[in-house]
């Protein structure tokens, strides 16, 4: 269950929710896309902090992209296709392809920064963990 602000986004400022089966028609509907994961607002209290900064934002920005929460039980297969490196994160999608993410609360100039810079770049191919692979010693590569 979400915590009451990220609900208060929810209900009151009318954001949608996403999940595995609505992702796609929801990005398929607007140009760019920022993804709220919040993860569990109890393990990571910040998900609290970026609830009350995210009507700002969208303020700022206007109709530039489009908001969505990502539903908690969705999350760890789509953290999978837009990868990010902590918890909580905002995610830009640009004609449904991964752009970026902003993880973590930050402060105001980085998200008006970040967030500028992920509107006017293009889409990348979302990189995966790297995990180093390494040769055994004594073996002939």
């Amino acid at each position: 269950m979400p915590s009451p602000l990220i609900r208060d986004l929810i209900e009151n400022k009318a954001i949608p929710t996403v999940n595995m089966k609505t992702l796609d028609d929801f990005v398929r509907a607007h140009s760019h896309c920022l993804l709220f994961f919040t993860e569990n607002p109890q393990q990571f209290p910040e998900s609290n902090d970026v609830a009350v900064v995210l009507p700002l934002l969208m303020a700022e920005f206007g109709d530039r992209f489009q908001v969505a929460v990502v539903d908690r039980e969705s999350e760890r297969q789509l953290h999978a296709r837009f990868p990010f490196d902590g918890w909580p994160a905002l995610v830009m999608l640009k004609d449904g392809a991964y752009v970026g993410a902003i993880s973590r609360m930050q402060d105001w100039g980085v998200y008006l920064s970040e967030i500028e810079r992920l509107l006017i770049a293009q889409p990348s191919p979302a990189s995966s963990i790297k995990i180093p692979v390494v040769s055994a010693p004594g073996r002939c590569q």
